[in-house]
């Protein structure tokens, strides 16, 4: 194992034991809403939402200060003007320091690091001005959001199906009531085949296909040469157009594989016992660290989390040491243009101060237990 400690995934990778186990999640799943439509992307679902909800060029979106681009970039392709809102300590809309522009058609509320949260005060506030909410659910599958299962807040809910299962691509659009028709490209041989190949290339590159992965792995050395050592970038700003380009968008409206409808289907009660495990772990790890805390404190019960969200002080060593150790780490610190500097926005804090320590279920003891020496090793020095 100790050669797969070099990089860690950074989402779900198959093997053979993603067949075992029941096939129920023992939680609420946003496909669980009567009326859904696969798509190849989270942001191709928000992208989708904003076409149902018939969002027009001049229209006002509003979005949080706290955000990866992808979240900002459907919206614009969408022709909307986005209004961005703070955050609150528990990551929901500071509510009270929202104004609404004229032709505001929508607010988007992420359900954050798959803990989700009750969303009934942002409901309300949203009946109370004709504003449509959008629950997106990119970080949060599975889960129950306080009084009502996640993804049923919202008039549309979203979410990130690559997030959660081993799938190349995949995204959702949900809803309690009909969604608009929505004509999507078919899925060409080519991608099809594609699917396949990233499946297999990176499931034998984590060594998780035992009987296949040295014979497969020799056949991807064949097909992609020398291996090349990945230089991080620094995160550097960006112009709109920039960002939008990053965003690839140009798979919005075509139909994902079928490989991604089957793999839908696989067992979902390990998926959400080895992320509350996961979670544990890296929680566990974390405490009485210098300089550092677990966000959000200790793992709720109904929930499947994406991430063990890490305030640290002085985060930039930190997050460079674990991107160095190849950890599965992640930080929002690209930031929109035009974002404001808001009064007491805890999203602008986030971007500097959380790291998202990923704790999906096919990471490993030995890789969890790497990530904590290295938190422990930098701190403590």
């Amino acid at each position: 194992m100790a050669s797969h400690l070099a990089r860690q995934p950074t989402r779900p990778t198959f093997g053979w034991d993603n067949l075992s186990g029941a096939a129920a999640a023992g939680l609420p799943a946003v496909d669980d809403l009567p009326h859904t439509r696969l798509l190849t992307s989270g942001r191709a679902a928000l992208f989708a939402a904003m076409k149902a909800l018939g969002v027009q060029p001049g229209d006002s979106v509003l979005a949080p200060s706290y955000h990866c681009p992808t979240l900002v970039a459907p919206l614009r392709a969408a022709g909307a003007a986005v209004q961005f809102y703070p955050l609150g300590p528990d990551g929901l809309p500071a509510l009270d320091a929202i104004e609404p522009a004229p032709r505001t058609r929508a607010i988007v509320v992420m359900q954050l690091f798959g803990l989700p949260r009750s969303l009934a005060g942002v409901r309300a506030w949203c009946d109370a001005r004709g504003v449509a909410l959008v629950e997106d659910c990119a970080h949060s599958f599975f889960g129950q959001a306080g009084e009502r299962p996640v993804g049923h807040w919202g008039d549309l809910a979203t979410a990130s199906v690559s997030k959660f299962f081993p799938v190349s691509e995949g995204g959702l659009l949900a809803g309690a009531r009909p969604l608009p028709a929505q004509t999507l490209q078919p899925a060409g041989a080519k991608q099809q085949v594609k699917a396949w190949v990233d499946l297999l290339e990176r499931a034998s590159e984590q060594g998780r296909l035992a009987g296949l992965n040295t014979p497969l792995g020799a056949l991807f050395r064949l097909k992609n040469g020398p291996p090349r050592e990945a230089t991080p970038g620094t995160p550097h700003a960006m112009s709109e157009p920039e960002m939008m380009a990053d965003c690839d968008l140009a798979r919005s409206e075509q139909a994902p594989t079928a490989l991604t409808r089957r793999l839908l289907g696989l067992p979902r009660e390990r998926i959400v016992a080895r992320r509350r495990a996961h979670y544990e772990t890296l929680y566990g790890g974390t405490q009485n660290l210098p300089g550092a805390r677990p966000l959000l404190g200790a793992l709720p019960v109904q929930a499947a989390p994406y991430v063990m969200p890490l305030w640290v002080d002085d985060a930039e060593p930190v997050y460079a040491a674990l991107r160095a150790a190849g950890c599965a780490v992640f930080r929002w610190d690209r930031v929109w243009p035009g974002v404001p500097d808001f009064h007491d926005d805890h999203g602008a804090r986030w971007r500097t101060h959380v790291l998202q320590l990923l704790c999906h279920q096919d990471l490993s003891e030995p890789m969890l237990a790497h990530t904590c020496a290295v938190l422990n090793q930098t701190l403590t020095r």
